[in-house]
């Protein structure tokens, strides 16, 4: 087949045409090798026959709605490749720019510093630090065995942080002592309203848990991520979580309420409110 002919098969994907198109071609650059734009420059590349099982398979589970991150078992974050599967939620983009800003924020504090991840899933933000600052000591709890599954694997034989599985809701167990430099946490927070407004590849195959709230209740794990860093951070250690761009108030006071300085709402790569940073008091 002809691999012009093949990218036709785009428009039976469940998504708008530009970005349909795109999927396809990320799909042919990983599974062949071949450039974006190979169609174009070589509009009579033929598809290797060997090659053709997998990709009819591969479209086969995109026409289904699965996430494409899924489909290749990865995804990119940071410059690194994470697994990703069924029951890992997927990183984002918006959660790169948390884990960059704290690197900003650190600043000389980097080196032997002690950094609490709170609902890890799949372990980009706890790996991603570690390997910025190889130094730094890494612990991150989930309550998912199956993000920490794969949490635990990402890069087999090199440093790792400690992963522990842990309810972030409940009490710290035993595993998480302080006192740690920084405690940061991309929680769920999307409101069980906002399912209408989400897509069949996040709702049928992501992991809810790692995703939704109740909507009686949204800033329930900002309650918690600001209980446990209130007691585990170091005296001006920092707080950074990624929040829901519809509540940024509500959810810079509940860090306020817990005697947290420097409450500071911060805008992501769209510019919206995305982050909260705030610290320890002295």
């Amino acid at each position: 087949m002809l691999l012009l002919d093949f990218l036709e098969g785009a428009s039976a994907l469940p998504y708008p045409k530009e970005e349909a198109e795109a999927i396809v071609h990320r799909l042919v650059e990983e599974l062949l090798g071949v450039k974006s734009y190979t169609h174009i420059i070589e509009p009579g590349y033929e598809i290797p026959q060997e090659k053709m099982p997998a990709l009819e398979e591969s479209m086969g589970r995109l026409r289904g709605g699965e996430p494409l991150q899924y489909v290749l078992g990865f995804e990119e974050f940071c410059g690194r490749r994470f697994s990703v599967g069924p029951g890992v939620l997927i990183p984002r983009p918006e959660t790169e720019g948390l884990v960059r800003e704290v690197l900003r924020r650190m600043g000389p504090r980097r080196g032997q510093c002690r950094i609490l991840d709170m609902c890890t899933g799949s372990g980009a933000i706890a790996w991603t630090l570690k390997f910025e600052i190889p130094g730094a000591e890494v612990v991150a709890v989930d309550i998912s065995e199956d993000a920490l599954a794969t949490a635990r694997t990402q890069f087999p034989g090199v440093p790792a942080p400690r992963f522990a599985l842990s309810d972030v809701l409940g009490e710290i167990p035993p595993e998480v002592s302080g006192p740690f430099d920084v405690v940061v946490s991309n929680p769920p927070y999307v409101m069980e309203s906002e399912k209408a407004l989400m897509r069949r590849n996040v709702l049928d195959y992501e992991p809810g848990m790692a995703l939704f709230v109740p909507d009686s209740d949204p800033l329930r794990f900002y309650r918690a991520v600001a209980g446990w860093a209130s007691l585990l951070l170091r005296p001006g250690g920092l707080v950074a979580v990624e929040i829901n761009e519809s509540i940024p108030e509500e959810t810079a006071a509940v860090f306020a309420a817990s005697g947290f300085e420097k409450v500071e709402t911060v805008e992501d790569f769209r510019g919206k409110k995305r982050y909260i940073f705030a610290n320890h008091p002295l």
